[in-house]
């Protein structure tokens, strides 16, 4: 069973996916960061707030023992209070978005790639070679 999971490890594919796993989580965080740190903040000062993530509908009401400001959309999730957070949400979304871009661009790269190299020519094939070598052969 070791020597199966061994070779079932060794495999290219699986090491493929590991590798692409990892960048994915990297994008993912580059994708964030990209989201959350550049396009929100300015998404948000066009709509009136600098931090677009903290938009929210109160859909409860506020527990009377809680002591944290009413319009700190992380405090109040944390409360238990019941919150419709529209702003979260597209900030999600964004990301999601982004992160699907970012993807699509490299696949579309990739595969221009991949046809450039279809499409160059190809050398002489080895029966082509061969028979060559064996018209010069003759020849001599």
């Amino acid at each position: 069973m070791l020597k199966e999971f061994r070779d079932f490890i060794a495999r290219g594919n699986v090491l493929d996916l590991a590798v692409a796993v990892i960048i994915g989580a990297a994008f993912g965080t580059i994708a964030t960061s990209l989201t959350q740190d550049i396009i929100m903040p300015v998404v948000g000062a066009i709509f009136g707030g600098l931090d677009f993530s903290s938009h929210f509908v109160l859909l409860g009401p506020i527990p009377a023992d809680y002591a944290g400001s009413p319009t700190d959309y992380a405090a109040l999730k944390k409360a238990g209070v019941a919150v419709f957070g529209w702003g979260q949400f597209l900030t999600v979304v964004l990301n999601f978005v982004i992160l699907a871009f970012i993807i699509f661009m490299l696949v579309r790269t990739a595969n221009k790639m991949m046809r450039k190299a279809d499409d160059a020519p190809a050398g002489p094939t080895e029966v082509e070679l061969l028979a060559e070598i064996r018209d010069e052969l003759k020849r001599r």
